[in-house]
């Protein structure tokens, strides 16, 4: 296939760029380096360096004929898109969107892959929650990935643009946005730093081994329905704490902790029904929680 990987140099795009190059496919990435890094472009992908959400966009892919377009690019993070960032959250993840799909509006494409978020459920109204559930977000960054993936959806139904929609839960591994919380809890437990938990630690999330979030977004690109939304979850609903004990057996490091005050806009809980991908995409997590974190430990234990 001839494919887009709009955040091509972030985390979860990096990967799945490599994998459809290492299966023979034509890769071209679209990256504006804010939150990406152009040493994870890989070398025979065509690169982009522009603002999906700048005028410039549309012209500079004229000459791409893609096929598929996995839009992984979007402005992550649920804490800071309160207050004067909130517009950069509008701009990167609502308007790119509408631009990315205006472009693709007149045919051509197989799938439109959108990365979507399980910030879109917030508080769920009961777990494991389904996509039938009626998503509250309860960030603003939860509100514009919202937007973004009902604007897509009505591409989908308006213009017939085949988008598919993954709502991922906590996607973690090798490259994870240094902001990220296992990022952070490994960073400060390889250099003997106190760890900073946001409140009582209790609170769970779904967490998703990165390959796993990169099959899916394969699968949804071959067989995901147009105008449907999947959960894409890794099956490991745990505690923060547990995940810190678990870092701690695995590096043989006491983890030393630093509890803050819960942030707004995180949910207490998280976890995927992922029945639909299991279904229709042929999807499920391969990677335990325990073999996905020392990964990441030895991918961050080498980059020291």
């Amino acid at each position: 296939m001839k494919a887009l990987v709009t955040g091509g140099a972030g985390f979860i795009g990096s990967h799945i760029a490599e994998l459809l190059l290492a299966e023979g496919h034509d890769v071209a990435i679209a990256d504006n380096l804010v939150t990406g890094k152009r040493a994870n472009v890989p070398l025979r992908a065509r690169f982009f360096n522009v603002d999906i959400g700048g005028a410039e966009f549309g012209e500079l892919l004229l000459a791409e004929r893609s096929e598929v377009v996995f839009h992984q690019a979007a402005q992550p993070g649920v804490r800071a898109s309160w207050g004067r960032e909130f517009a950069a959250y509008t701009h990167h993840n609502v308007l790119a969107t509408q631009r990315l799909l205006e472009r693709y509006r007149d045919g051509g494409l197989e799938r439109f892959v959108y990365a979507s978020s399980s910030s879109v459920y917030g508080e769920a109204e009961r777990y494991p929650t389904s996509e039938e559930l009626l998503p509250r977000p309860v960030s603003p960054y939860g509100v514009t990935k919202l937007a973004a993936e009902h604007l897509a959806l009505l591409y989908d139904k308006a213009f017939g643009v085949p988008v598919v929609a993954l709502r991922y839960f906590t996607v973690y591994g090798p490259r994870q946005r240094p902001d990220m919380g296992f990022h952070r809890f490994i960073k400060a437990l390889l250099a003997g730093d106190a760890i900073g938990v946001y409140g009582d630690g209790e609170q769970t999330r779904d967490f998703t081994f990165v390959e796993d979030a990169v099959a899916a977004n394969l699968a949804a690109a071959e067989r995901g329905v147009p105008g449907t939304a999947y959960n894409i979850g890794g099956g490991s609903r745990v505690s923060v704490n547990d995940v810190l004990a678990r870092l701690g057996r695995l590096s043989g490091r006491t983890p030393r902790i630093e509890r803050g005050p819960a942030q707004p806009g995180d949910p207490r809980d998280t976890g995927a029904d992922i029945a639909r991908a299991s279904r229709e995409l042929g999807w499920s997590p391969r990677f335990a929680l325990d073999e996905g974190l020392a990964r990441q430990l030895a991918w961050q234990g080498e980059a020291t």
